[in-house]
């Protein structure tokens, strides 16, 4: 595998090769160092029989790595210049076989795009779309069991926090939905072409059969309202949801939790629970409407 990955003469070379200069507007950094690669490999615990879905290849520089330690690689890649030439550069260093380019947009793919079906998510995912595609891919994509991602620091901070850190928020309850997630190194900007002002950080997580009796939407719901106004008490926030602040206490209430405490304390086995107690009184803005019409895409 080393002699086949990228190094920043290789990336250089190739960009002009192809014409192309990143830009912001797509939040391409690529990576051209190839013993990060091999970092973000191993720390994504692949198995010779994972397919792993990547998600902003660019020039394929995580790509190599990731043919080389599993089954199949789906590359979904925004960009068509870039996702044009990936496979030659594939078959330039690897085996091409094992490797799909999807030219789309990750937060509109679905699951019948992908034959075999995805069971990680391994990718270096651009800044501002991070947080919602791992989401996105989520919610359509059962057969995930875990992944590994590459993601602007202060949001891996976010997605791995837990209840009562300052930055525990809408991304860490929802990530926390689907999976268990931990911190799992930090990236110096060094690494990238162009360098980033920022470092970043690796975030590791393993789905997990949730056991929750209620929809994902209607979850969402709550958290998204609960941390809409995230300075004020839950009975507070949670009132415009609810049809009045007396309507939130008293589904908070029968969900077991305080109705003074704030949106930061609550895990998310606790929203699921005012969710459900909502839907059972009839209280929560769209929950009574829509809350089980969702139930197909709690995946």
């Amino acid at each position: 595998m080393a002699d086949a990955l990228l190094g920043p003469a290789e990336i250089r070379e190739l960009a002009a090769r192809l014409g192309v200069a990143p830009t912001k507007k797509l939040g391409q950094n690529f990576v051209h160092d190839p013993n990060t690669v091999r970092r973000i490999v191993a720390a994504a615990g692949l198995t010779g029989e994972d397919v792993v879905l990547e998600v902003g290849p660019g020039l394929g520089s995580l790509t190599l790595g990731l043919l080389g330690a599993a089954a199949h690689v789906h590359a979904v890649e925004i960009d068509p210049v870039l996702a044009a030439a990936l496979a030659s550069t594939v078959a330039e260093r690897a085996d091409a076989g094992k490797l799909t380019v999807h030219p789309a947009d990750a937060l509109r793919v679905s699951a019948d795009a992908f034959s075999p079906p995805p069971t990680m998510l391994v990718a270096n995912l651009p800044y501002n779309v991070a947080v919602p595609v791992v989401l996105h891919l989520l919610a359509v994509l059962p057969t995930l069991r875990g992944g590994l991602v590459m993601v602007q620091k202060e949001v891996a901070e976010r997605l791995v926090a837990g209840p009562g850190s300052k930055v525990y928020g809408v991304p860490s309850v929802k990530l926390a939905w689907y999976a268990d997630a931990r911190a799992a190194g930090r990236v110096p900007p060094a690494v990238f072409w162009p360098v980033p002002n920022v470092d970043s950080g690796l975030v590791a997580f393993a789905c997990r059969d949730r056991g929750f009796d209620v929809p994902r939407t209607a979850v969402f719901e709550v958290i998204d309202a609960a941390f809409a106004q995230r300075r004020k008490t839950l009975r507070a926030a949670l009132a415009g949801w609810a049809g009045g602040a007396d309507h939130a206490e008293q589904v908070l209430v029968a969900a077991g939790v305080n109705p003074q405490a704030r949106g930061e304390s609550l895990t998310v086995t606790e929203f699921a629970a005012v969710a459900a107690a909502a839907i059972s009184h009839g209280y929560g803005g769209k929950l009574s409407a829509s809350g089980r019409r969702h139930e197909e895409v709690d995946s």
